[in-house]
């Protein structure tokens, strides 16, 4: 990769763009592209978000924004980002920035005008990519477009120093690596992750979960878990992974591929963890993650499904997301297993109390008990159509009448 001008992309050509562009003062150098929307479209990847950086002030921005007809959203204003909302799509714009000082999790920061010191604060060399948004032009002022062209993910500057201006930058340089990264990781970049894991324990669990799910939701993310297994990166915080879950995962990758299922990073999480509901819901718990997803983890990993006689019957129990993550959690059934899954829809009984009490049943107690049992049968004999729904119902209503009697 020799380029040094930003291709031509679809995204450069969203609706009320330019408008923005022009409030900024693009055309006079004070605006330019920069970050992830620069780097993938350099890689030719789609590209959603867009991040604008400027020499203008927050409160300036706002004022040009919406003097321009675009509403204007002070999403981090103390940081210097405010969110331009063009045709209902957001476009970060950032003032250019200098850090002040840091303590590991957050910055203290000042406003600069020197696009050399905006881009000094930022992480990797690939992320501090600037482009005029009106020629293409690529700023790039520590090697960043050499580095995508090698695969290869760096830190600016000293690695050590980077780390300890924010502690996530360990789990991100590990995240990138497994998007963009290539060959033999950077030995300065991995040296430090390995004598800053300590630091880890400083963040919130919610930073530490975000940056973990993000990294196994990438393409294959099992060489570089195993990277940082064999490093003790996550000892600190996960000490539950090990050299078995790495394994776990990488087997998981195959399986979702053969049986054509998209990655899931939360089914990938369970993988990596020891095989028991137990582990499962103390990680989910001290990653403070979501009810939904603590769910799900708990379903994957739960004890066998009573009465679940089929993979349908599976699905129908704990949901079509949660036996397919069983399915292929469990490496002793065939990934093929998997394949009626995919598009199926979980049936509708269409029996109520009111039939069974039609049927002849006393409303009561007896009715939750009887409905419970007419569809353990129904579900048994692999969810059979209406007649033979009205055969279970007279069968279930004459047993429960007789036990009555």
């Amino acid at each position: 990769m020799t380029a040094q001008t930003l291709p031509d992309a679809p995204w450069r050509h969203r609706p009320g763009l330019d408008r923005l562009l022009d409030a900024l003062g693009a055309p006079g150098g004070d605006a330019r592209f920069v970050g992830g929307a620069v780097r993938d479209t350099l890689l030719g990847l789609p590209v959603e978000d867009i991040d604008i950086a400027t020499i203008h002030v927050p409160d300036e921005i706002v004022r040009r924004v919406k003097a321009a007809g675009i509403k204007a959203v002070p999403t981090g204003i103390a940081h210097g980002t405010v969110t331009a909302v063009i045709e209902g799509r957001p476009a970060e714009v950032t003032t250019l920035r200098r850090d002040v000082s840091t303590d590991g999790r957050r910055a203290t920061v000042a406003f600069t005008t020197e696009w050399r010191e905006d881009a000094a604060r930022r992480d990797f060399t690939i992320n501090a990519l600037y482009a005029d948004p009106a020629t293409g032009e690529i700023t790039d002022f520590f090697g960043g477009v050499a580095d995508l062209a090698a695969r290869h993910v760096r830190f600016i500057g000293k690695a050590e120093d980077r780390i300890a201006e924010d502690h996530l930058r360990i789990l991100r340089f590990f995240r990138f690596l497994a998007r963009f990264g290539g060959g033999e990781p950077d030995r300065e970049a991995y040296a430090a992750c390995v004598a800053q894991a300590n630091s880890l324990m400083a963040l919130s669990r919610e930073r530490i979960a975000d940056e973990l799910l993000k990294l196994l939701a990438t393409a294959d993310p099992a060489p570089v878990v195993r990277l940082m297994v064999d490093g003790g990166i996550l000892t600190p915080i996960l000490p539950e992974i090990t050299e078995p879950g790495v394994t776990r995962l990488a087997d998981m990758v195959q399986r979702e591929k053969l049986a054509g299922v998209e990655g899931a990073a939360l089914r990938r999480l369970c993988a990596l963890l020891p095989q028991d509901a137990a582990t499962g819901e103390a990680v989910a718990a001290r990653l403070k993650l979501s009810n939904r997803a603590r769910k799900r983890i708990a379903l994957a990993l739960g004890p066998a499904v009573e009465g679940a006689r089929s993979v349908e019957a599976l699905a129908y129990r704990i949901g079509t997301e949660g036996a397919i993550d069983r399915l292929l959690l469990d490496r002793s059934i065939g990934v093929e297993s998997v394949t009626p899954l995919i598009d199926w829809q979980p049936p509708v009984l269409g029996v109520t109390g009111g039939r069974l009490i039609a049927g002849g049943l006393t409303a009561g107690p007896d009715i939750a008990a009887a409905l419970k049992a007419v569809e353990d049968q129904w579900v048994a004999e692999g969810f059979p159509g209406e007649t033979r729904v009205g055969e279970i119902v007279d069968q279930i209503v004459s047993k429960f009448q007789r036990a009555r009697q």
